[in-house]
């Protein structure tokens, strides 16, 4: 019967098993051999013959039989007949051991090493395949100079070959990367701060406590040459101001839809969805009065903001119906009254009183994190847009700074920009000869450490699977799975987090799960294991019977135990980390990588580059830009 074709893997795939030759060679030695024994036969026989030269310490060529029958064969009949039946006997033996060994061979049972599965570790070969270490350079590589002597891109992690030299895995393809690791593993200085000492291009940076800010921000922009911004709204001096409403595209097409997606995200801060009638209606109300702020501040110069927004709902000095009134009569778009906001006015003036109050109050709710003046004065203007981050002349660097006091009650405002960043800069895609065309300027990288924690982001979900088109690429790093698939702060057991990212990557993890999912994707290989039976006196010379026998026996790569037991770094008394553990890398197609955790202080060339200082202020690019109606930046 034909051989089915169920292999998987490029490891099996790679090359089919040749046939062995063994029998082949043997049958063919033994031939040899009888032709050899039949002319050295004949030599013998005549050796003492004169005239004919034959020397009995002389070795024949085996065939020489052949051309002494052609010359002599008629005169010398017995003699070479006594010579061929030598080599006959010579031939059979040895066909026969042919025979036999060939049956020992069909009848001897061979382990097969796929049977339950293929899953092995990576080797070097492996990983330059898939891109984290550079691969050898081809000549033509080496006479155009398209090939890169290094690798670039975000560190993923490290690897130590078999002679024990450390390599750091880098990834730069346009796919994005999802970290595992709980707190105080080392993700930070072992993958965080390294790939922000080294990537060049634009980066949006999540920094809980502003670490990342006092190690980075100096060599980015010393360096690196990227304009740094700090964005620290709970902060009294040293932020970057930014206002979300300056982002709306007012008097285009797009401006009722970018209302909302605001108005969605302040009602909903913990991202669980419109669940509520007050929210839902809420969300209207905002979504009127934010459209009324906008186009009252571009015709009469008012300040459009979100604590201008909470101050109109919360007048003190003004009855509220008068603003219902207001938005109902005034003129926005050519004298004539905007849609939008008359109809949420509208809505209100037909409420009852008790429903309308309520629907207001629970607005004004929603809008009590700009009631702090410190936060008030950091959204009140914009010293950048969210364009030019990839559009500016030079790279920018962004970095997100919230104290851990202040994180649950900045999370809105957080997410109100990450969801931003993610609209306006996948807006656009054009085609050029079936290829796209890039529309920016700098790649960005969007480095979000623990993101579960700013709750759940549809659109963050969603754009995953083509964002990598834009020129964005996300790295995100969570505590473990449960996080991730939470169903009340996360994105619940059917999130797409993990189907849209190419690259995952683990440290020693904490929970059970996660060492099962992380077990799971190693995979599962075959090991063959030896049985040895005896039988007999144990006090005898010779056992009675022994027999082994060979079984395939199914396991995982990598079991939960060995995951949840991997060795972990290994630190000082006060906490500090002194060595690095084991991780784990998944690259979507290749075998898994059992790797070294790298440590940017354990590097020289890191410890420079940490030690620039960070810049005491940051950057303000809107001095560089053009505000045009409808398109926000032009640079």
């Amino acid at each position: 019967m034909k051989n089915r074709n169920n292999a998987v893997g490029p490891q099996i795939r790679a090359k089919k098993p040749k046939a062995s030759k063994t029998v082949p060679i043997l049958a063919g030695l033994s031939l040899g051999a009888g032709l050899q024994t039949a002319t050295q036969y004949f030599a013998h026989t005549y050796q003492y013959q004169a005239g004919l030269g034959w020397n009995i310490n002389h070795v024949y060529t085996p065939w020489s039989i052949l051309q002494w029958a052609g010359k002599w064969y008629s005169q010398y009949p017995d003699d070479f007949m006594r010579a061929a039946s030598m080599g006959m006997v010579v031939s059979t033996v040895g066909l026969l051991g042919t025979a036999v060994t060939q049956m020992v061979k069909a009848n001897t049972g061979k382990a097969n090493d796929y049977l339950h599965g293929s899953a092995r570790w990576a080797d070097k070969k492996d990983i330059q395949a898939a891109g984290l270490l550079p691969r050898p350079r081809t000549v033509v590589e080496l006479v155009s100079g398209k090939h890169p002597t290094t690798s670039s891109g975000v560190y993923v992690g490290g690897w130590q070959d078999k002679d024990g030299k450390f390599h750091y895995l880098r990834h730069n393809g346009p796919e994005h990367v999802l970290t595992y690791a709980p707190t105080r593993s080392g993700k930070g200085v072992g993958l965080v701060v390294p790939t922000l000492l080294s990537w060049a291009h634009s980066a949006v940076i999540t920094d809980l406590k502003g670490e990342l800010w006092a190690l980075t921000a100096g060599w980015r922009k010393k360096h690196a040459r990227n304009k740094v911004v700090r964005f620290e709204p709970a902060s009294a001096q040293g932020s970057a101001c930014w206002n979300p409403l300056d982002e709306i595209r007012l008097g285009t097409e797009y401006e009722v839809g970018d209302v909302q997606n605001l108005a969605t995200l302040i009602v909903d801060p913990d991202g669980k969805g419109l669940e509520s009638h007050w929210q839902k209606t809420s969300q209207a109300l905002l979504v009127g009065v934010i459209l009324h702020a906008l186009y009252k501040a571009k015709n009469e110069g008012t300040p459009a903001t979100l604590p201008s927004v909470d101050a109109m709902l919360a007048d003190p000095n003004r009855d509220v119906g008068e603003l219902w009134m207001e938005m109902t009569t005034y003129g926005h778009v050519d004298g004539q009254n905007h849609p939008a906001v008359g109809s949420a006015a509208r809505d209100m003036m037909d409420r009852p009183e008790e429903e309308a109050g309520s629907v207001l109050s629970t607005a004004k709710s929603y809008l009590a994190l700009y009631r702090d003046p410190v936060v008030a004065r950091n959204v009140s203007k914009s010293d950048f847009r969210i364009k030019q981050l990839m559009h500016h002349d030079d790279p920018v660097s962004l970095f997100i700074v919230t104290q851990p006091n202040d994180k649950a009650r900045l999370r809105p405002l957080v997410r109100v920009m990450v969801n931003m960043i993610v609209r306006l800069l996948a807006d656009k895609m054009d085609f050029e000869n079936g290829r796209p065309v890039a529309h920016y300027k700098h790649r960005l990288l969007m480095m979000l450490d623990e993101f579960p924690s700013l709750g759940k982001l549809e659109i963050l979900q969603e754009s995953l699977a083509f964002v990598a088109g834009y020129g964005i690429k996300c790295y995100l790093i969570c505590q473990d799975i449960n996080q991730l698939k939470s169903r009340e702060t996360g994105y619940g057991h059917d999130e797409s987090i993990t189907s849209n990212c190419h690259v995952q990557n683990a440290y020693p993890p904490n929970r059970v799960e996660t060492a099962e999912h992380l077990s799971k994707l190693t995979g599962t290989t075959t090991i063959v294991k030896e049985q040895i039976t005896t039988s007999g006196r144990r006090t005898s010379a010779l056992l009675g019977n022994v027999s082994r026998t060979f079984q395939e026996v199914q396991r995982p790569l990598l079991t939960p135990d060995e995951c949840l037991r991997m060795p972990g770094p290994k630190k000082s008394a006060d906490g500090s980390i002194e060595e690095a553990g084991d991780m784990v890398v998944y690259v979507a197609g290749y075998p898994a990588i059992y790797g070294k955790q790298p440590l940017y202080f354990k590097d020289p060339i890191f410890q420079a580059r940490a030690a620039v200082p960070a810049p005491k202020v940051s950057d303000k690019l809107i001095q560089t830009a053009t505000v045009e109606e409808g398109e926000g930046i032009t640079i």
